[in-house]
């Protein structure tokens, strides 16, 4: 082997199959060898992690919102991939909306690649959308490297990313099995929101009158009214007709951001059947509970909603179980205002949680706590999400031909989150002031080191990933 570049040597090295003293060594941006902690050329730059950090893979976030074009004023490439950076995340996938326009057609695509282009210090990989009428365009789409669809079973809250119903899907569902594609899923259905009584979405609650809104006994500043408004049967629904539809045409499906634990049995028994489903939660479901969230606390607003104690800790068992795959953000923000923090009213403001750069620490302290191992941290965080999306052979792992995407980070320094320090492009979190574990030190990217304490290292060079080849952005 060629001399290596660099290598990155510590006690606590999370491998595939242990975590244990080594040194890696990396030559032209991949891993080239993983040695023991003594095995280090003397002609190579040489770092080495402190006595209490770890080494693990980069993370790999699969569920980003970054709304650039468009909406960029609610969040950019730019601020994305730099609060990715300093969360210890090297490769994300940018969700199909928000932007203007959606990554629904090929145009959306280049429109979302161009605004991309030289603003992205990690690696970013595009989903594209499925909505009622474009079928015709996902083979372009495909072959252009999105990594997959994806599709709302209800309102997604944007007018130019409408709902699929069951009829568009089984329009769309025979031509993604053609292409391989993979579908994943907001799911909930509209029906058992629609039979709370309680306006769903802001505008059918500022067109109701006064006296509708007494009628339906409605306090919209009451998280408990939210979590109403959002039952668990309405993703029970959705999950049951993607389990139909997939014993039906054998597609590949994956679930959004799971919240309910009424759902669990069906996926269990559906992967132990062979059915080719996988699942994803996010931390604010493992973090948070609705009993402790304070009415007019909007900040914590997301759809499907946080639910109840009792639920997250079934969560917490289905991870555990590999009934739950895996662990992303679902990073989604707006403008504080959006928040309607002025008023408190949950059924006026926006939905979404600001999470990409604490994705890390909040997960840490959550399952530290629970007794799970940094293996299980890695493969929620790293090694699954890179899977779902077909990039584990360069993502996702600290194995030899892989990307030297790597982080080094303390698991027992403590620190308190504090929005301002954020580096996403608005600051609004519910974790402001809360507690978490975990500080990621530095940050390398192929190789490269783009974070180092607090600080960012060198311009953008993260790549586009997609199915048919990588690009530099």
């Amino acid at each position: 082997m060629m001399s290596p570049d660099l290598v990155i040597r510590g006690k606590r090295v999370v491998l595939p199959d242990s975590t244990e003293p080594a040194s890696i060594l990396i030559l032209d941006g991949s891993i080239a060898d993983i040695g023991s902690y003594d095995e280090v050329p003397h002609s190579c730059e040489l770092i080495e992690a402190g006595e209490e950090s770890v080494i693990m893979p980069g993370l790999v976030d699969t569920h980003v919102h970054i709304n650039e074009p468009g909406r960029s004023d609610w969040e950019g490439f730019a601020s994305a991939t730099r609060a990715a950076a300093a969360g210890g995340v090297t490769t994300l996938v940018d969700m199909p909306l928000n932007s203007i326009p959606p990554t629904t057609t090929i145009a959306g695509l280049d429109a979302k690649l161009a605004a991309a282009r030289d603003q992205c210090y990690v690696d970013v990989g595009f989903w594209g959308g499925v909505v009622p009428g474009n079928t015709s365009e996902l083979g372009a789409l495909c072959k252009a490297g999105v990594v997959g669809f994806k599709c709302f079973l209800i309102d997604s809250g944007v007018a130019e990313f409408p709902n699929v119903t069951e009829r568009d899907l089984r329009e769309a569902l025979p031509e993604l099995k053609r292409l391989g594609a993979l579908l994943i899923v907001h799911a909930e259905v509209p029906g058992p929101i629609s039979r709370t009584g309680i306006p769903a979405a802001p505008s059918d609650y500022a067109h109701a009158s006064a006296e509708e809104r007494t009628e339906r006994n409605v306090c919209p500043t009451s998280y408990a009214t939210f979590l109403a408004s959002r039952p668990r049967a309405a993703e029970d629904e959705a999950v049951a007709l993607m389990l139909k539809l997939m014993t039906e045409y054998g597609n590949r499906v994956h679930i959004v951001h799971h919240s309910s634990a009424d759902s669990l049995p069906m996926l269990r028994e559906a992967k132990a059947a062979g059915l080719p489903i996988t699942a994803e939660t996010c931390p604010h479901y493992l973090t948070f509970a609705a009993e402790e969230i304070p009415d007019r606390a909007t900040q914590f607003k997301c759809c499907p909603p946080i639910r109840e104690r009792e639920n997250r800790e079934q969560l917490w068992s289905a991870l555990a179980e590999d009934t739950i795959d895996m662990i992303v953000s679902d990073h989604s923000p707006c403008p504080p205002e959006m928040k309607l923090p002025e008023t408190g009213n949950f059924l006026e403001a926006w939905g979404g949680i600001s999470s990409l750069q604490l994705r890390l620490p909040a997960v840490w302290t959550e399952s530290k706590q629970r007794g799970f191992s940094l293996d299980q941290l890695t493969r929620w965080l790293c090694s699954a999400p890179a899977r779902l999306v077909g990039l584990e052979q360069k993502k996702g792992s600290l194995e030899v031909g892989r990307d030297a995407d790597i982080i080094i980070w303390n698991p027992n320094k403590q620190f308190q989150v504090e929005g301002a320090a954020l580096h996403h492009r608005h600051k609004l979190t519910p974790y402001e002031g809360r507690r978490l574990e975990g500080v990621v030190e530095q940050t390398f990217l192929r190789g490269r080191k783009i974070y180092d304490d607090g600080e960012f290292i060198g311009e953008a060079q993260g790549m586009f990933l997609t199915r048919t080849a990588n690009e530099k952005t």
